[in-house]
């Protein structure tokens, strides 16, 4: 009986262990740096960070893409995911070409879109075509801040949809198909059965779509770089730049570590606006 009750935390010891070692000891190691500073420990880094010409910017630019992005991206992929749901010939093809993106690296994709809102692009040579512009529109310039975020975000609804759509997939799945069918029995709309029994069953997998897609969201950054350069500044940048840039590995780390913070914030508001009760979860 003792070794029934030990084996569930015997089977987690080396995920345990593997998150310790490459993860605990980093983040203990960037927060330690972000304290140190040329007279000993304090808070210089994060008084540097906070006199940064781009620190505000940056923050709001990662702020409003979140914003923006995973909402659009979770109910874009549950429409998706419901729309396979329902296939019954060619399901296996939707999911294979509606994952594609994953395969693709962050700055691929940046590179991807790249060649699409150049100035020498294909948006503008396929407006050129219809009449809609008589000369080359500069969509990712400083000038053009608007075009240029929306830019960003359709790239990275492209690119990272997909993950949540794995993820509510694998939810839609688990949900019985009794209960719909019982629903429809009694009477339920389309409409009623999504608000009342397929969204509640997908509050565990919509509260890890959220998680996942918010922390990296705010660590977006080469899909940006690809884009706009120093043109939309984004946290995760900034920390890139004081640390090869600038060679300030101790602002880098603040950058670092006010990400996390925001991260684990975001997760806890999660956690508490999603929570899932004992019977719905299991």
């Amino acid at each position: 009986m003792q070794r029934e009750a030990l084996t569930p935390y015997l089977l987690i010891l080396p995920a345990t262990l593997f998150l310790l070692f490459l993860f605990l000891t980093p983040l203990v190691e960037v927060v330690l740096l972000s304290f140190q500073g040329g007279e000993g420990w304090g808070l210089q880094a994060y008084q540097r960070m906070g006199r940064d010409l781009y620190f505000r910017d940056a923050l709001r630019n990662t702020l409003l893409l979140t914003a923006v992005i995973v909402p659009l991206q979770v109910a874009l992929a549950l429409v998706m995911a419901l729309l396979v749901q329902g296939l019954k010939r060619g399901r296996d093809l939707f999911l294979y070409f509606w994952t594609l993106p994953l395969g693709i690296s962050d700055l691929a994709a940046g590179i991807v879109w790249l060649a699409i809102f150049t100035e020498r692009g294909y948006l503008n040579t396929f407006l050129q075509a219809l009449g809609l512009l008589e000369a080359p529109r500069l969509w990712l310039s400083y000038e053009t801040p608007l075009s240029l975020f929306l830019a960003v975000v359709v790239a990275e609804v492209w690119r990272a949809t997909a993950l949540v759509f794995v993820i509510l997939v694998a939810g839609v799945q688990l949900i019985p198909k009794e209960y719909g069918e019982a629903a429809e029995v009694f009477g339920a709309t389309p409409w009623q059965r999504f608000l009342r029994v397929t969204l509640p069953l997908l509050k565990p997998s919509l509260q890890a779509a959220f998680i996942l897609r918010t922390i990296l969201a705010f660590e977006v950054f080469a899909v940006v770089l690809a884009l706009g350069g120093r043109n939309l500044p984004v946290l995760a940048g900034e920390a890139y730049y004081w640390y090869t840039a600038y060679q300030n590995p101790q602002v880098a780390a603040a950058y670092a570590v006010l990400i996390l913070l925001v991260s684990v914030l975001a997760t806890l508001a999660y956690l508490r606006l999603l929570r899932v009760r004992p019977e719905v979860g299991g």
